[in-house]
Formats: C-alpha cells, sequence, structure tokens
C-alpha cells in the first residue's frame, strides 16, 4: 500500500500545471485603475459642463431646469463614487 501511494506521488510530481502562470504586478493594475478613474473624472466634468449649459439655456422653464439641475446633481454624485473608488483601490493597493 505504501509503495502504491510513492509511485502515486512520483506520477503526480511528474505532470506539469496545464494551467498559464499568470505574475499580476500591482503597479500596473494601480496605473490601469487610475487611467480608468482619471476617464471617468473627466466624463464627470463634461456632464457638469453639459447640465450647465442646459441650465443656462432653459430659458427659466420649470421641467427643463429641473432636468438640468438633476443632470449636474448626479454627475456630482458620479464624481463622488469615482473618488471614493479610487482612494479604495489605492489604499489596498498601497497594503499589498
Amino acid at each position: 500500500m505504501n509503495n502504491m501511494f510513492i509511485s502515486l506521488i512520483t506520477i503526480t510530481a511528474q505532470i506539469q500545471n496545464p494551467f498559464p502562470t499568470v505574475n499580476a504586478n500591482g503597479s500596473f493594475v494601480t496605473t490601469l485603475l487610475n487611467i480608468i478613474f482619471s476617464i471617468l473624472g473627466g466624463v464627470t466634468l463634461l456632464f457638469i459642463v453639459l447640465g450647465g449649459f442646459r441650465y443656462v439655456i432653459s430659458s427659466g422653464d420649470p421641467k427643463n431646469t429641473a432636468k438640468a439641475k438633476n443632470t449636474i446633481l448626479y454627475a456630482l454624485i458620479g464624481l463622488a463614487v469615482t473618488l471614493s473608488a479610487a482612494a479604495i483601490v489605492n489604499f489596498v493597493a498601497g497594503k499589498l
């Protein structure tokens, strides 16, 4: 029984791993996520400007003014979420 177990271990040790190995570089992931967060920040700025433009051209119409205010509000909420996510990612990446 012991000989069979030892030969099984020897055979198992000779089998190569069929799965590819991945060396995840933390700085690459952090850099990539920082680029994505920067793009999201730019998109947020674009929506804030768009909301401001819509507010200016609303001509006092309550419906269009409300839409413009909502655009600005949601853009600011998106900016807060993006900044929070970036802070969390950089904090966790710094701890690794």
